[in-house]
């Protein structure tokens, strides 16, 4: 079991009627295409997705753009699963991380929320006076959080959406966010169960404010030279990234380092000051201009990486520009959809059960057997209109969660090795450190055998040395001993005869005279 980080795209033709896009799934270190769900063009906001889990396939939502078609898409199949005929066509949609709400918003500035398993339009009421641009559930999927043209955000209680007790009843907002002065064009939640999470909204009014949802209060403004099209959120709330239209990407930095006298180096959030709180990113400041990416084509959607190190931009030309976040460097560009525009831009684990790329971990005799080990979540043809009868009934499709390992079966998640997901997690994490990391290691080895048969060579020359040494000391000793012993001989030989032949020559002369 391998964890492998895969991007989500989905595409529509740059003119209306001019082809129809599709959905893909890319490798986000090499922008493979590892599958396409075709036959679908979507507006930005309108596609969303539930992943596998929980012994459970995952699903894609896409809203047509024009036409009230809602296409269904299930990873097990490359193909168009079905389609649900739409009340109306809607601007933009939304899935709870639990995929047990669906909520679509109109034109007309009008809010569907139905719930996916049975197809119940639980409600629907008129939220907005104008076009609905964008909704988000909170993570937890306790709260619905809209934004509209009319520049307003509203926060509904989903609690309070499905009561049967006020089904008779105009619904009201948790809270009206209203400090927005043009169209709100994104909203992205911070972590955090609802109401204790934080919201970024992002506005034509070349704003984005954050605010809190417990005390239903703005914390700070950032003002931008120009109007903000969409916005991402580190999921550590660290920093932010703002762009707009023309291609100008701006990161914000929520926390700044300060220096105290008595304390030193001291780390402190930036803002939170309230309605007067008032922050401008300038493109003139040395410091925005570090903190600023361009880009040569018009921005349509951001995203980041789960590993928080990675900015992905798509555009309205195709591309998908993939940006290291710390030091701004475009490390590379997935070009696969020119004469596209990227509505959808995210990312996520690559499922186990995906069409063509089916985990081994699953023991599965055939792509067709996925189906089986895996079923698919249960989603069903949403309801045109509100039934009482059907609210009764409300027979929804429901599988319990794995236990246990079954035969055959989808081992649990508490099964997991730790050492299996130890490793899992740093190839996940810094697959290309891990690569270099296991070069380095083949490296090292074989220097190591290098060294060892080195040291056995000088060894052994190191040997022939020795013997050479001492044959060649032996030979020159033994030579100079001889040399010596044969001088002393004759010198002794010469000493004895002058010692007899000069009382000689003396007796002689003695003699003579």
């Amino acid at each position: 079991m391998i964890l492998q980080e895969v991007v989500l795209c989905a595409t529509a033709p740059q003119a209306a009627g001019s082809g129809s896009g599709a959905v893909v799934l890319h490798d986000i270190h090499t922008g493979t295409s590892l599958a396409s769900f075709k036959q679908s063009s979507s507006a930005p906001h309108c596609t969303s997705f539930v992943e596998t889990r929980d012994g459970q396939g995952g699903f894609i939502l896409a809203a047509q753009q024009d036409k009230s078609i809602l296409n269904v898409y299930n990873f097990q199949k490359d193909q168009l699963a079905f389609k649900i005929v739409l009340p109306e066509r809607l601007s933009c949609i939304a899935l709870d991380n639990a995929g047990s709400f669906c909520a679509g918003g109109t034109a007309q500035g009008r809010i569907y929320l139905w719930e996916v398993a049975s197809g119940i339009l639980y409600n629907t009421w008129d939220a907005h006076y104008r076009h609905v641009n964008v909704l988000k559930f909170t993570h937890d999927g306790a709260a619905l959080i809209s934004g509209s043209d009319d520049s307003g955000v509203s926060v509904w209680s989903v609690a309070r959406l499905v009561d049967n007790d006020t089904q008779n009843e105009l619904p009201t907002p948790y809270c009206t966010l209203s400090d927005h002065t043009l169209p709100v064009k994104d909203i992205v939640c911070g972590l955090g169960a609802f109401p204790t999470c934080r919201v970024l909204t992002a506005s034509l009014d070349h704003s984005v404010k954050l605010w809190d949802l417990s005390s239903q209060s703005l914390l700070t403004t950032f003002r931008f030279p120009k109007p903000i099209s969409s916005a991402v959120w580190d999921i550590t709330e660290r920093l932010f990234f703002a762009a707009s239209p023309d291609g100008s990407i701006y990161q914000v930095n929520l926390f700044r380092q300060r220096t105290e006298k008595h304390a030193g180096q001291m780390i402190e959030a930036i803002g939170g000051a309230g309605v007067s709180d008032l922050i401008r990113v300038a493109d003139e400041d040395s410091n925005s201009r570090k903190r600023l990416i361009t880009v040569d084509q018009p921005i349509t959607v951001l995203t980041i990486s789960l590993t928080s190190s990675l900015l992905l931009v798509g555009t309205a030309t195709g591309l998908i520009h993939i940006y290291d976040i710390a030091s701004h460097q475009l490390l590379r560009t997935i070009s696969a959809h020119k004469g596209m525009s990227i509505s959808h831009l995210t990312t996520m684990l690559k499922p186990p059960d995906l069409v063509g790329h089916i985990s081994l971990s699953l023991n599965l005799g055939s792509s067709a057997d996925a189906k089986d080990i895996i079923p698919m979540r249960p989603v069903v043809p949403f309801h045109r209109m509100k039934d009482s009868k059907a609210r009764e009934a409300h027979e929804v499709a429901m599988m319990l969660p794995v236990q246990e390992e079954t035969p055959g079966g989808i081992p649990s998640a508490y099964d997991y090795p730790e050492a299996e997901f130890q490793r899992d997690y740093a190839f996940f994490v810094q697959p290309n450190v891990i690569g270099t990391s296991e070069a380095s290691s083949a490296r090292v080895a074989k220097l190591e055998a290098e060294v060892e048969n080195l040291r056995e060579q000088l060894g052994k020359a190191k040997g022939i040395n020795d013997v050479m040494w001492e044959t060649v000391v032996q030979k020159v000793m033994t030579q100079e001993k001889q040399k010596a012993g044969q001088n002393a001989t004759v010198s002794g030989e010469g000493e004895d005869v002058d010692d007899v032949e000069r009382p000689r020559k003396k007796v002689h002369v003695g003699k003579s005279s």
